[in-house]
């Protein structure tokens, strides 16, 4: 029997960044995957090959929209090629889990494939092609999450679909019907409606993205109308039925009266749930909530002392890069270390176009809480990089306390913010001011001068101009 310091169960990005950050700090390490490639949902089903399809549409929607104004005139019609698109996506996705193989090669982690299960608390049983037993003195479990369903719900993978299928469809939905106005909804909705689909969108809460700002969601829902999206706020699902290629669902409305949508493909996006099945946890000793969550301390420890959990399988925001700072935490403590994470600056981001990145607290969450805040916004239509490239719907909205000046929020809605909300991750991790971040200087034209100016505006500052006027950059001056 092969021992190890550390065993690992599964490879998504919590896992494979906690087994090469355990190899790194000179453990003997393991890592156990049921499916045949490394990567998890993230890189096989998930962020990494929705975001492929993400720009594959978005070049065509470009192509066919905006190209004519930009001067560029292509002869004959613009057509999409679906096969290839999702072929391309599939291709992202061999390369990105190809290079997961490569760490852990260049990393000497062992890497079983099979079902991993508790036999105790520190020997683990591998069911594959060929079943063996490891023996680990601590182990991580990673096993992610698995897409949500509602109980009346026949999910037949074919016309009533969850997003593992929604990123192989072979064909454009004429009417995609989206069950959750989230970020996985919104994000595959986008994708087959710049490709030509009807798309209805059916939220059980009273708006879209709920859990963000609520003027992020009030900016979002204000430019997916403008895209033609038709989304309904306050619809409790009731049935879900497929008649032959037909989907027809059925919902209360908010003044309680059934309303019925019909389409040809429907999404199923109603969240995730933590998967642990097949993991027979209680034979070593770990407790999984009634949530379906693996219990874990302040150190990630479950109430096995020995065994550790993270990612989608706990507590706490299902977010890729969260997984891997637990990870990563995990690693550290067994190394002895005092590592550290600020649950409060872990951004989120949904990747339609315009974008929308937030970290910190809402305005909700600082009002609920009863802390004096001063919000500062901008937007994107006054800024003259965003002109340049026809990016101007969104804006950026800055949440600083009312006495200290401390950015205690930061949340954006337009292109790029992905990427732009780094900078507030940065300044926010050193508990800087919104005068800080106003006072830095910002390359000039571009779309991160709309943080420096939603800064400004959040400080005594904001007197000296008027956003709606638009002419920050026309004159060239910034107070």
């Amino acid at each position: 029997m092969n021992s190890y310091d550390v065993a690992v169960i599964g490879s998504g990005p919590g896992g494979y960044v906690a087994a090469i950050r355990c190899a790194q700090l000179g453990m003997k390490t393991a890592i156990i995957e049921k499916y045949s490639t490394l990567g998890g949902t993230c890189l096989n089903v998930g962020c990494i090959p929705s975001k492929a399809l993400l720009d594959s549409s978005h070049h065509y929607d470009d192509a066919v929209k905006h190209f004519e104004e930009h001067g560029i005139e292509i002869p004959g019609d613009i057509k999409v090629n679906l096969e290839k698109m999702i072929a391309r996506k599939q291709s992202v996705v061999d390369q990105t889990t190809g290079g997961i193989d490569f760490l852990m090669k260049k990393n000497k982690i062992d890497v079983y494939q099979g079902l991993g299960s508790f036999k105790d608390a520190t020997h683990i049983t591998i069911s594959g092609e060929e079943s063996t037993e490891i023996e680990a003195k601590n182990i991580i479990i990673a096993t992610g999450s698995k897409p949500a369903n509602l109980p009346f719900i026949n999910l037949d993978k074919e016309r009533v679909i969850t997003s593992t299928e929604a990123l192989k469809l072979k064909e454009i939905p004429k009417h995609l019907i989206v069950l959750g106005g989230g970020v996985i909804g919104l994000e595959l909705g986008q994708v087959y409606k710049r490709l030509g689909a009807e798309v209805s969108v059916v939220e059980y809460a009273d708006r879209i993205v709920p859990t963000m700002d609520a003027g992020v969601s009030k900016e979002l829902n204000k430019v997916l109308k403008k895209q033609k999206f038709k989304i309904n706020a306050s619809h409790k699902v009731k049935s879900v039925e497929r008649n032959g290629d037909e989907v027809i669902v059925k919902a209360d409305n908010k003044k309680g009266v059934e309303v019925e949508f019909k389409g040809d493909y429907c999404l199923v996006s109603v969240g995730r749930r933590p998967y642990t099945d097949g993991l027979n946890a209680e034979a070593a000793g770990v407790k999984i909530n009634d949530r379906g969550q693996v219990e874990v301390n302040d150190h990630l420890q479950t109430s096995a002392s020995n065994i550790y959990a993270i990612g989608d399988v706990i507590k706490g925001a299902m977010l890729a890069h969260k997984a891997e700072e637990e990870g990563v935490f995990v690693a550290e403590t067994l190394a002895g270390q005092k590592p550290h994470i600020d649950y409060n600056l872990i951004p989120g981001v949904v990747y339609t176009w315009p974008e929308v990145a937030a970290v910190g607290k809402t305005e909700g969450q600082l009002k609920e809480a009863g802390i004096p805040y001063k919000a500062g916004k901008f937007p994107f239509k006054a800024l003259g990089r965003a002109r340049a490239s026809m990016d101007t719907e969104g804006m950026v909205k800055v949440l600083a306390h009312k006495e200290t000046d401390e950015i205690l929020g930061v949340h954006m809605v337009g292109a790029r913010t992905a990427d732009m909300i780094a900078e507030a991750v940065a300044l926010m991790e050193f508990r800087a001011s919104a005068e800080d971040a106003a006072r830095m200087s910002h390359a000039h034209p571009t779309d991160t001068e709309a943080f420096k100016e939603a800064a400004l505006a959040a400080t005594d500052h904001s007197k000296f101009y008027e956003p709606d006027t638009a002419v920050h950059h026309v004159t060239g001056f910034h107070w």
